[in-house]
């Protein structure tokens, strides 16, 4: 059995017992949190090498020095020789508190402390802006600083990056290219401001390839999508001929193609879109609808202009001697251009004073013809003609 002790009959205070009940300082207790203690031990203690790239802190400027946290044993020191200049000599100083990316030029000089320069990391902090704005998918501008066979040399962002020759633009506009007719243009476009977007990046490789066409192809696609929500019926346009086909012609109105239908190209006659505009030429346009679902803009050269047939009545009289071109044949006579627009009917039987069975007896397509108004009904377009 247990003993109850009494008041008097308790021991003493043992020393011992009082070293035994005393607290100790709290310790670490669990591995996650040692193992953050030991990796800032090392981080604190790791020497840097020459030409690491760190980050750092600024903590003071002076006006010889720049000293920089970078979280090492001690703090790190940037020559005012080693940070860029402005124009006149003047050191573009950071300020106390800012985030800067330096490289290693000196890991330890002879007070200890770690060497940097933001000059030589100038480039790689234009890297890394590029390697955001690539990621992004951004659209960048640049300087043409030189060419070589292959294409340009652009400067982008501080950095030289390749734009080769299918990805330039103006190279696939005009003339036929030569191998001298090329040299002569690449040569021309030094100095030039360029859009360009990154489309191949490795900086371990220091190689950066451009793009004008993707640049291109995102702003136009841009300015599509604005124009097609600005653009109304009625609407007047300022525009250059892309390009021509058999069914009309293109153009472009602030970053979008319309077509002019062959239709709507002129009033008169016209048999293909060549006759009346050229690829390059400026034109100003007649919006005649906008369709925002399949993307398309139908535009009119000839609506700019009044419809012939209104003024036919002000203009001519039956009697009045007219010149015509012959348009077309047909088996029942000859229709006659008398001005852009206004065709009229020379019947068979007003061809000529002699019996004829077909008007290429008398006419053919292309002629240029003296006849007669003997007929006018312009509100339904007809006119009629006589050779007689």
């Amino acid at each position: 059995m247990g003993t109850v002790l009494s008041g008097t009959d308790r021991p003493g205070p043992d020393p011992a017992a009082d070293d035994a009940g005393k607290q100790t300082p709290p310790q670490p207790q669990q591995s996650g949190e040692m193992g953050a203690l030991l990796e800032e031990a090392e981080r604190r203690h790791r020497q840097p090498h020459r030409g690491d790239v760190v980050e750092g802190v600024v903590v003071r400027v002076d006006h010889d020095e720049l000293l920089v946290d970078i979280g090492a044993k001690s703090e790190a020191v940037i020559p005012i020789r080693e940070v860029p200049h402005g124009r006149g000599g003047v050191p573009l100083l950071p300020e106390v508190g800012e985030q800067i990316v330096a490289i290693v030029i000196q890991p330890e000089d002879p007070e200890g402390r770690t060497v940097l320069s933001l000059t030589k990391a100038q480039s790689e902090r234009n890297w890394r802006e590029l390697q955001k704005q690539f990621e992004a998918g951004q659209v960048l501008e640049g300087t043409v600083v030189e060419h070589n066979k292959g294409g340009l040399i652009v400067s982008v962002g501080g950095v030289r990056g390749f734009l080769p020759l299918s990805q330039i633009v103006d190279l696939r506009r005009g003339a036929p290219q030569t191998e001298e007719n090329v040299e002569e243009r690449l040569a021309a476009m030094k100095g030039r401001q360029v859009l360009v977007k990154i489309i191949e990046m490795n900086r371990r490789r220091n190689r950066l390839i451009l793009s004008e066409r993707a640049a291109l192809q995102e702003r136009r696609a841009r300015d599509k999508e604005r124009l097609l929500n600005e653009l109304q019926p009625g609407d007047i346009r300022h525009g250059v001929v892309t390009s021509i086909t058999d069914f009309g012609a293109f153009v472009d109105i602030g970053g979008a193609d319309g077509l002019i239908h062959l239709s709507e190209l002129s009033w008169g006659q016209v048999s293909h879109p060549s006759q009346v505009v050229k690829v390059g030429q400026e034109v100003d346009v007649y919006v005649v609808g906008v369709d925002r679902e399949t993307k398309k803009i139908a535009l009119s050269l000839k609506r700019l202009e009044a419809e012939p047939w209104q003024r036919v009545a002000e203009k001519y009289q039956i009697g009045q001697e007219v010149s015509g071109k012959i348009t077309k044949l047909a088996t029942f006579g000859a229709f006659a251009e008398i001005e852009s627009g206004v065709e009229g009917l020379i019947h068979i039987s007003e061809l000529s004073s002699e019996r004829i069975t077909h008007p290429r007896q008398v006419v053919r397509e292309g002629d240029v013809v003296q006849a007669r108004i003997i007929k006018m009904d312009p509100a339904r377009r007809r006119l009629g003609l006589s050779m007689r």
